[in-house]
C-alpha cells in the first residue's frame, strides 16, 4: 500500500474506503435479536452479549463481556458449579440443550430463565465455544401456550375456526370448519367466499370488512348462510365472533387478517323461532276469540277470525262457501261461491262477498276443489317461476296477481262440509309448511263453527 494510503491522505483514485471485517453486522444482527443471547469461548469467557440479555438482566454488553462464566455477578456462587457445567457441557453434545436455572439481575433480584445452549465449532470442525439463547420462563411458557392453543383450535376445537386473510379469503380452516362448510381443509384455502357461501355472504364479507377496519364487535352476531353442497343447498344459523390479527413483529399494527370463530346453532334458532311463533299464533287465536265474542253477527266474527289470522301468516285470504249449503261426505261434485275475501289492494278487513251466489270459475283440479274432496289441507306453489309465468299461475286460480304461494283448508261443521278457506303468500314469503297447515286448520275450525252458527241463524229467521 502507497504511503499516502498509509497516512490517510487521498490521491489520484479518491478517499480510501474503509474496510469491513463484518463485526459491526454481527453485532447489529445480535441487538436486533428478540431473544437474549450469548456466548462462551471454550474457557468459558463471554465474548458475546446483545441488547436483549441486557434488558433481562440489566448488565451491559461492556460489563458481561470477558467475565468468566457467570459465577459472581449473573448467578449466585451457591449455584455457579451447576450452571457452569450445564452450560459448557454443550460443546460436547449433540445438537442443542434446554435447560432452566436463575440468574441474578443487576439490582440484585432474580429471573428463571429457560435457556438453548448448543456448541459453536472452529475451523477445524472443533468445538470452539459454547452459545446459549435464553428467555425468561413465563414468557416461554406463554408463547408456547400460545402455539398449542393455536394447534388445539385448528385440529380438535368443536367449533369452526377459520383465519381470513386481508382479502378476504380463508387462510387456514380447523376440521370443524371445513366440515361446515362442506369441502376438504385444503380445497377452501384461498377461495373467494361467494363460491363457498350461496346466500349470506355479503354480511358476512362486511362483517369481516368491519372487523379490519374497526376490530372486533363487542358480541357474537348470528348469521344465517346458505352453505353449497353437493346436495345442495343448505340453511344454517352459524353464531360468529371475530378477532383482528396484526403482525406482533410491526412497529405500527399491520393487519393479517381476521380470525373467524362460528358455532352451528341452527337447530336451537328454528326451535326459538318456532316456539316464539305458536305463542305468536296461540295469542293471535286468542285475541280473535275475544274479539269474534264481541260480534252480534256470527258470519262478521268468521271474517274477524280470518283478520287476525293474516298477521305474519299471509297476505291474502278467502273464504268460499259450497253452493246449495253444507254437503255430507262423499256427495257428488260441488260447486263453491266466494263469501268473503281481503281487499286484493290496500290492506284492511275481510270484505262480504254479497248474496249474488255467484259461483267462483274453479277449475276441475282447483287447490280449493281438492280440499273439499280430500276433507283436508291442500298446499299449492308457483315454486321459482318468473314473475310472468307466476302472475298467469294466480290469475289463472282467480286469486290475486301477486299470489305465488296458496293454502286451502277445509271449513267443517257437524260432520259437513261448508267450503274452503285459502290463505294466500306472495313472492316475498316462503311456501306453506306442515306447520302453517295445522295453525290454518285451527282458524278454519273456529270459522267454520260461526258460519254454521250463522246459517242455523238464517234459517231460525226465515219467514
Amino acid at each position: 500500500m502507497s504511503a499516502s494510503r498509509r497516512s490517510g491522505t487521498t490521491d489520484e483514485l479518491g478517499p480510501e474506503e474503509p474496510e469491513h471485517d463484518g463485526s459491526d453486522l454481527l453485532a447489529a444482527l445480535l441487538d436486533g435479536m428478540d431473544a437474549a443471547l450469548c456466548a462462551f469461548d471454550a474457557d468459558g469467557v463471554v465474548t458475546h452479549w446483545n441488547r436483549e440479555a441486557e434488558r433481562i438482566l440489566g448488565w451491559t454488553a461492556a460489563e458481561a463481556v470477558g467475565r468468566r462464566g457467570f459465577a459472581g455477578w449473573a448467578v449466585r456462587t451457591a449455584d455457579a458449579a451447576e450452571v457452569a457445567e450445564r452450560l459448557m457441557s454443550a460443546m460436547e453434545a449433540p445438537g442443542r440443550q434446554v435447560h432452566e436455572f436463575a440468574l441474578v439481575t443487576k439490582d440484585g433480584g432474580r429471573v428463571l430463565v429457560r435457556t438453548q445452549s448448543a456448541a459453536v465449532r472452529g475451523p477445524d470442525g472443533k468445538p470452539a465455544g459454547v452459545y446459549c439463547a435464553f428467555s425468561e420462563v413465563h414468557t416461554q411458557i406463554d408463547l408456547e401456550r400460545s402455539i398449542a392453543l393455536s394447534e388445539a383450535l385448528f385440529d380438535d376445537a368443536s367449533w369452526g375456526v377459520v383465519l381470513v386473510d386481508a382479502d378476504l379469503r380463508p387462510a387456514v380452516v380447523n376440521a370443524h370448519a371445513a366440515r361446515a362448510l362442506g369441502i376438504g381443509r385444503t380445497s377452501v384455502l384461498g377461495r373467494p367466499l361467494g363460491e363457498l357461501l350461496a346466500q349470506g355472504v355479503e354480511e358476512l364479507e362486511s362483517a369481516l370488512t368491519h372487523v379490519l377496519a374497526e376490530g372486533a364487535p363487542p358480541a357474537p352476531a348470528e348469521m344465517w348462510v346458505s352453505v353449497r353442497t353437493a346436495e345442495g343447498e343448505k340453511r344454517r344459523c352459524w353464531r360468529s365472533g371475530f378477532l383482528r390479527l396484526a403482525s406482533p413483529l410491526a412497529e405500527e399494527p399491520v393487519p393479517l387478517g381476521v380470525g373467524w370463530l362460528f358455532q352451528d346453532v341452527t337447530e336451537a334458532k328454528q326451535t326459538e323461532q318456532e316456539a316464539a311463533q305458536l305463542r305468536f299464533r296461540a295469542n293471535q287465536l286468542h285475541r280473535a276469540g275475544r274479539a269474534a265474542a264481541e260480534c252480534e253477527d256470527p258470519a262478521e266474527a268468521a271474517t274477524v277470525h280470518l283478520d287476525f289470522a293474516l298477521a305474519g301468516f299471509a297476505d291474502h285470504a278467502l273464504i268460499d262457501r259450497v253452493a246449495g249449503g253444507p254437503v255430507a261426505d262423499g256427495e257428488g261434485p260441488v260447486r263453491l261461491v266466494r263469501d268473503a275475501a281481503t281487499p286484493a289492494g290496500a290492506p284492511g278487513p275481510s270484505l262480504p262477498a254479497g248474496k249474488a251466489g255467484i259461483p267462483v270459475r274453479y277449475a276441475e283440479s282447483h287447490p280449493a276443489l281438492q280440499c273439499v274432496e280430500r276433507s283436508g289441507s291442500v298446499r299449492a306453489s308457483a315454486g321459482t317461476a318468473a314473475p310472468e309465468k307466476a302472475r298467469d299461475w294466480a290469475v289463472g286460480r282467480q286469486w290475486p296477481a301477486d299470489a305465488v304461494h296458496a293454502l286451502c283448508a277445509v271449513l267443517r261443521s257437524r260432520g259437513r262440509t261448508l267450503g274452503v278457506v285459502t290463505f294466500l303468500r306472495g313472492a316475498g314469503r316462503s311456501q306453506f309448511e306442515r306447520a302453517d297447515a295445522t295453525y290454518a286448520e285451527d282458524v278454519a275450525v273456529r270459522i267454520a263453527a260461526l258460519l254454521d252458527l250463522a246459517d242455523l241463524a238464517d234459517l231460525r229467521d226465515a219467514p
